[in-house]
């Protein structure tokens, strides 16, 4: 089958994570929905992922505005083609008050750019001297805690430049489903997991 039918799937996916993570209680999600580095997929591709990311924004607002969800972004947002940016825009500005679940799409986005433009921020509010908890506050996600469970799918063992800050401490759960394929019983798998688990940050 064509790339862009997989992807296609994969909106459903989508669908299943936010529902499943709304219903169980979960407070943010974050989803790597295209990286700096997909602008060297074939253009075809590239171009049907915007429409994709339109015709996604255009069928899921309804549903993510009357459950709460509050739709962000978080990348070079810029970059992205106008008719992509209204879309998501418009929907971020609709859902800018919901409360039940915060939902991040890492759109364009970088885990090393995203530390480059923090210090390029710092630097512009002229800071002379940085430390981690000011680093953070320039961070894209700096009103957002850091991940508590980072979940991989495919059976990938990198994080393909994702959050590269904020996850030195979160807990990862490796899968061989693939993402098109991922539903909402592989959501709560990952998560039994991660409640086995004993947390000690460094400790003991």
């Amino acid at each position: 089958m064509p790339r862009l039918f997989g992807h296609r799937a994969g909106m459903e996916s989508v669908r299943e994570a936010v529902k499943g993570c709304r219903e169980i209680g979960i407070s943010y999600l974050t989803l790597y929905a295209f990286s700096s580095e997909n602008w060297a997929r074939p253009s075809l591709e590239v171009r049907g992922l915007m429409r994709l990311l339109q015709e996604f924004l255009r069928k899921e607002i309804a549903y993510l505005h009357a459950n709460g969800v509050q739709l962000r972004a978080i990348g070079r947002l810029d970059a992205l083609p106008p008719a992509a940016r209204k879309e998501l825009y418009r929907a971020v500005e609709l859902t800018a008050h919901n409360k039940s679940l915060v939902l991040n799409l890492a759109l364009n986005y970088g885990g090393r750019q995203e530390i480059v433009d923090a210090c390029n921020r710092a630097i512009e509010e002229g800071v002379k001297r940085i430390d981690e908890k000011l680093l953070g506050s320039f961070l894209y996600t700096a009103d957002c805690p850091d991940p508590d469970l980072l979940i991989r799918t495919s059976g990938e063992m990198r994080i393909s430049n994702f959050l590269l800050w904020q996850l030195a401490y979160t807990e990862f759960y490796i899968t061989d489903v693939l993402w098109p394929e991922f539903r909402r019983v592989h959501l709560e798998t990952a998560i039994a997991d991660y409640q086995r688990r004993h947390r000690r940050f460094g400790g003991l």
